[in-house]
């Protein structure tokens, strides 16, 4: 094993860890959230979220994880979302992730919707779904480096900002009778 040494006066930074969410995350996962809409790279949302919003989701029982860094503040978070009303439709799940700005790169992202897969599983989802935007290669790549396939693109499918956007679709089946198939 090679030990590298810190130079004097550095300290190591620890990777972050994934735990589920929790109502008392709501304001940090709003903020996050609300960056992500600022920056018009991951969704069609442009009303920003307060902290009882997202509280909503726990209420709810959606599956969340968050990652957070050593010293306990919320870098990312991953969320699955009923995909539709429909009983055919109830292990189906659609899943967001969003990184804090000063965090992407860091691979937390990949931590929470590692975690979220199987937190989903666990609450007996058998796929998880979402749709990215195209130019949003960060969430792509994510997605496939965690097994996600893109299932094809839907052409102008919002306007944002007055303008026309496509989004990906990509899923992953995460039952195991559905790994076992790809």
């Amino acid at each position: 094993m090679t030990v590298i040494a810190l130079p004097a006066g550095t300290a190591a930074v620890s990777p972050p860890r994934i735990r589920a969410g929790r109502r008392d995350d709501a304001a940090a996962i709003a903020e996050i959230y609300n960056q992500g809409i600022d920056d018009r790279v991951a969704t069609f949302e442009t009303a920003h979220r307060d902290a009882a919003a997202i509280e909503a989701w726990f209420d709810a029982g959606y599956p969340t994880v968050v990652a957070e860094a050593a010293d306990g503040r919320v870098d990312a978070f991953a969320v699955a979302f009923p995909y539709r009303s429909r009983p055919c439709y109830d292990g189906v799940r659609e899943f967001s992730v969003y990184v804090r700005r000063e965090a992407r790169g860091t691979g937390c992202g990949r931590l929470a919707l590692a975690g979220l897969i199987e937190a989903a599983r666990a609450a007996g989802a058998w796929k998880l779904l979402s749709r990215i935007f195209p130019e949003n290669t960060a969430s792509l790549a994510l997605c496939r480096r965690l097994g996600f396939r893109e299932v094809g693109t839907y052409l102008r499918h919002g306007r944002l900002d007055g303008r026309w956007r496509d989004t990906v679709i990509v899923e992953k089946l995460i039952d195991e009778e559905g790994e076992s198939r790809g």
